[in-house]
């Protein structure tokens, strides 16, 4: 696909040597000809920025003296081009040779849409679903719908979603433009997920493209899903995007969704023996309450649907997620019944 609107790609690595040459081949044999690839290394120490000077010359990398976390490093290679596309996407991926094509084939056909997510399958179990665009929590999480289920027709029809996970995803320019660049203050983790609620109170819109494939590992950088750093990071990031993205009327009138759900995640971190981790994200939260809640001022002059009709979009978005999480608990020959209570009190 030649002569079309030039595609930024924009990789955030930090000590990803190893993972650098399947998802650089793999993009250099993309059916797509506009792109343009930058790497920005958070002050990797593993040889990573030598390996792309001899053996990728035609990627540019961007060298940042110290780990400066996701957000702020695709913050830079974000900035660093004034292509119409932007696609990011993380260093432990594959992607097959029609998947940005089929993304910018559904940009094209779909104006009215700001962003497109693809369809992560598990780089090891290409049978399994990592994410096909996500949904969000209200008490104050994401969740990449599908994940952990095995692929099926469920999963392939294109259509509105309500997010997707920065790990692999096609945004129009005019997103930050709009709407500003990723948080600094997450550092890590759910980052993603305040860029999704931002770009639901703009108006914004996502479409998913199942035909467009990517092959995702999944916690490469930091090591394991579940992790002093993550559970931290998670503890804390949540708070913020609660914070940051509710009015003082989604609080009271989602309380007990919020209630709810922080409390299941402090017993999960409890039973994976990381309550110590928990209780220091917690810690890094009141500091922040006044920071976040004037950031959620000034958001305000963005928004362009009304508290009611953002409430509407939040209940939506976990409605999905519940029914994904009951879907591959059925395929797992578990029980929903406390699912189905939580929804016919909560939906």
């Amino acid at each position: 696909m030649s002569g079309s609107a030039e595609v930024h790609i924009v990789i955030p690595n930090y000590n990803g040597k190893k993972f650098l040459p399947v998802c650089l081949r793999s993009l250099e044999c993309q059916q797509y000809d506009s792109l343009r690839i930058t790497v920005v290394d958070n002050g990797s120490t593993d040889g990573s920025q030598e390996y792309l000077r001899g053996s990728h010359p035609r990627v540019r990398c961007i060298d940042l003296p110290e780990n400066r976390g996701f957000s702020a490093a695709v913050n830079v290679g974000i900035l660093s081009s004034s292509a119409p596309y932007v696609f990011l996407l993380n260093n432990d991926t594959e992607l097959p040779p029609d998947c940005i094509r089929n993304l910018m084939l559904a940009a094209g056909e779909n104006a009215a849409f700001d962003f497109f997510s693809p369809k992560m399958l598990n780089f090891h179990e290409h049978e399994q679903l990592d994410g096909a665009g996500d949904g969000f929590l209200r008490g104050g999480a994401g969740y990449r719908l599908g994940t952990m289920e095995r692929d099926s027709s469920r999963y392939n029809q294109a259509g509105p979603v309500f997010g997707a996970c920065a790990g692999a995803v096609l945004y129009r320019r005019t997103v930050f433009a709009r709407i500003g660049l990723f948080d600094e203050d997450f550092f890590a983790y759910l980052e993603d997920v305040d860029l999704n609620l931002r770009m639901c109170r703009a108006g914004l819109r996502g479409y998913y493209v199942p035909e467009a494939v990517v092959y995702h590992i999944g916690s490469a950088t930091s090591g394991s899903k579940i992790n002093p750093l993550t559970v931290r990071l998670s503890t804390r990031n949540s708070c913020y995007v609660l914070l940051k993205n509710y009015p003082l009327s989604l609080f009271v009138r989602f309380f007990p969704v919020i209630c709810i759900y922080q409390l299941c995640w402090l017993l999960f971190a409890i039973k994976k023996g990381q309550l110590l981790s928990w209780c220091k994200g917690m810690g890094q939260v009141f500091p922040a309450i006044r920071r976040m809640r004037g950031k959620h001022a000034e958001l305000q002059c963005l928004a362009r649907i009304t508290v009611s009709e953002f409430a509407v979009c939040l209940r939506e978005a976990e409605k999905s997620v519940v029914s994904s999480i009951m879907h591959r608990r059925k395929e797992q020959d578990k029980g929903n019944l406390l699912l189905r209570l939580y929804g016919l009190l909560f939906f």
